[in-house]
């Protein structure tokens, strides 16, 4: 099992964390509220700890729990702290009323967060495809993901096999704008076609 760290306390994070603690991992969780990440890391149990913001990550996977606006930021304060992790981009991107996305036409937030992170971490887009509120119901779910480095998308993909979700490659992290792109569709789906956000994005192979 592999050492795991959270920045960020929200939704997501918790979710993922649980299935984590679930999974035999080790947990750290990281937030700017010590008392809001000891409080997690208790209500998780399992031997999950609070770490420091802004310290060297004690896992050698980080996942990226921040809103968009904040995650850019929240790198470049940590640095060389990142150096050699892989880190888990979670983020969504789009914008206000969740029409379109905010990041320019030909990249993405996980190519704008690999470009302020260390030379030698690796940013994997992953999670974002996936509700919170779904994703803590321990249902069996495809987790779309995409990443340059060949190592550090096996590692997540089997971080995401560990958590009992389905790994789904996409390619490279040119292809982090498409999955950004599921959030405004998901969105979209729940208010309209399904009139519920109690759905997940699934993919079948006939046959």
């Amino acid at each position: 099992m592999s050492s795991i760290s959270f920045v960020g306390l929200g939704d997501m994070a918790h979710a993922i964390a649980a299935r984590a603690v679930s999974g035999g991992h080790s947990v750290e969780l990281i937030g700017r509220d010590p008392a809001k990440a000891k409080s997690l890391a208790a209500e998780l149990g399992g031997g999950a700890t609070a770490g420091t913001f802004g310290t060297v990550p004690a896992g050698d996977i980080v996942v990226l729990a921040v809103p968009y606006t904040s995650a850019v930021p929240v790198v470049a304060r940590y640095g060389d702290a990142l150096a050699g992790k892989v880190i888990i981009d979670i983020s969504n991107t789009f914008n206000a009323d969740a029409t379109g996305l905010v990041t320019p036409d030909g990249t993405s937030g996980a190519q704008e967060i690999a470009k302020a992170a260390p030379a030698s971490a690796h940013v994997v887009k992953a999670f974002n495809t996936v509700f919170g509120h779904v994703l803590i119901q321990e249902r069996r779910l495809d987790v779309l993901f995409a990443g340059d480095d060949a190592g550090a998308k096996a590692n997540v993909s089997v971080f995401i096999e560990s958590l009992g979700l389905r790994p789904l490659d996409v390619g490279g992290l040119e292809m982090a704008r498409w999955l950004e792109g599921v959030g405004p569709l998901l969105m979209g789906l729940a208010r309209n076609g399904a009139g519920t956000f109690d759905v997940a994005l699934g993919v079948d192979f006939p046959g």
